[in-house]
Formats: C-alpha cells, structure tokens, sequence
C-alpha cells in the first residue's frame, strides 16, 4: 500500500488504520468509504460510529522506513501523505495506533509527514509537545466557506504551536472559498473538484478566484483536478489558465 500512488501532491500514501466516521458534508461521497464496502463484499464495515477500524499490516507499516532509507541514500525528503483510507485524528482510532504512528514519524526524518485531518481541534489534544526532526505538516480539509471558517482557525493555531507548514484541502470543492476573512493564511491550499459516478459539481470560477487570491496573497497553491467520474480523468480536464502546481518550501531544508 503506497508504493506508487495517483495523488499528485504527494510521494506516497499510508494508511496506519483503515475507517472513519462522516463529519461534514465532504464525507457523503468518500472514495475510501466505498472502497471499504467493496472490499468487505458484505462483512463487517469499518466505516461510521462504533464500527471497529482495521489495523492495517506490518508489511505496510515497514514502507516508510524503507521510503526513509532510500531518501536518505538520495539526499532527498520525500512526503508521505497520511490517512487517504482513514482520519489520523479519529477518536475510534484503534488503540495505541496513532502513538505508534508518531513514534514512525520520528523514526524517518528524511520523510515529510503530510497530515490531514476534518477534526484539526484534535492536533492540539493529541499531537507531541514536539517532532524530533520538523518533518510534519499539518493540514485541515474544508469543503467549502463554512467549514473553512471553523476549521482554519484551529488549524493556524496548531501549526503556529508546532513551527510547520500548514495547509487546506480544499476538496471536494462544493462551494466557494475565500481566505480573505482572516488576519493570517495557511502556506499551501490544494484544490479539487469531486469524482465519482455522482459527482456534486465544482464551478471553474471558484477555483480561479481562489487561485488569484493565493497568488496575491503569497500562499502555493496546487490545483488536483476539476470533476470527473475518474481522478485521471478530472486532473486531465483542468483548464491550461488553471494548472498551476506549487509546493510550500520546506522550513527545515527550503526545497
């Protein structure tokens, strides 16, 4: 799980767990949710309230060593994308499993751990008082101007605490956004329609303000993919004016 991934803004996924309870209306359409149910073929599910989460394997928790080992020999850090089959932040977490993620986190500081999270209030309850190596990032998803103006505040004051990078999945989009309510901006926002066989539609002006108020206002800004029934398909549809993919430099080495 995670050799080779389809996300474009990242090196690879891992998923510490498998599960997760929907909190806001981004989770009606979860890709991992009906995955999970595809999978099981009819068995116990590990999505929604009381439903048990699934401890994934060792061979998957070995990867990222193996990722850190090879970044290392090549002088590189490579990101690892956090929870694209679960939420880190999960209080159903499986027991002892995300103490046993920040001990991975400090065991691979070639690697730059990518966080994201639709409960950001649980990064300031649950995380360290410190990384060992900086090597984390911190992110929030907002679907739209409502969530964003919840979850964004929570989300500076963690990344202020722990001197990282923060930043906003702003996907699926299913409704305008603007940072311009607040006194201070997330370093990254990444930017995505939604896919699937019932897509809810992105409009392109919404992501062409977004993207002029990132470039007026300093913050990188990564547009994944428009709508589509199929990733490869939606990131293929993005308007030439829009495909603008940029990284946050990276406060420990500014690469």
């Amino acid at each position: 799980m995670g050799e080779v991934t389809s996300i474009s803004w990242t090196d690879h996924t891992f998923n510490p767990w498998e599960g997760c309870t929907p909190v806001s209306p981004g989770c009606n359409h979860c890709y991992a949710e009906t995955r999970d149910k595809r999978h099981m073929n009819g068995k116990v599910s590990h999505w929604g309230k009381g439903a048990p989460r699934r401890v994934t394997s060792d061979s998957t928790w070995e990867k990222p060593l193996q990722w850190n080992r090879a970044a290392a020999k090549a002088g590189r850090r490579d990101k690892v994308f956090c929870g694209s089959l679960c939420d880190i932040m999960d209080d159903e977490a499986p027991e002892g499993q995300l103490e046993r993620l920040l001990a991975l986190i400090d065991e691979t500081p070639h690697l730059i751990w990518q966080l994201l999270t639709k409960r950001p209030h649980r990064y300031l309850r649950r995380l360290p008082a410190a990384f060992r190596h900086q090597n984390v990032w911190l992110g929030a998803s907002a679907e739209n101007q409502q969530y964003y103006d919840v979850r964004w505040p929570i989300l500076r004051a963690a990344a202020e605490r722990y001197h990282t990078i923060s930043f906003i999945s702003y996907e699926p989009a299913l409704g305008p956004l603007t940072l311009l309510g607040f006194s201070s901006f997330p370093d990254w926002v990444i930017c995505g329609g939604e896919t699937g066989p019932h897509f809810r539609p992105m409009e392109q002006q919404w992501a062409e303000s977004l993207r002029d108020e990132c470039q007026q206002l300093g913050v990188r800004f990564w547009m994944k993919q428009v709508n589509g029934r199929r990733p490869k398909e939606a990131a293929a549809l993005i308007p030439v004016e829009l495909l603008i993919r940029q990284f946050p430099k990276d406060r420990v080495n500014r690469n």
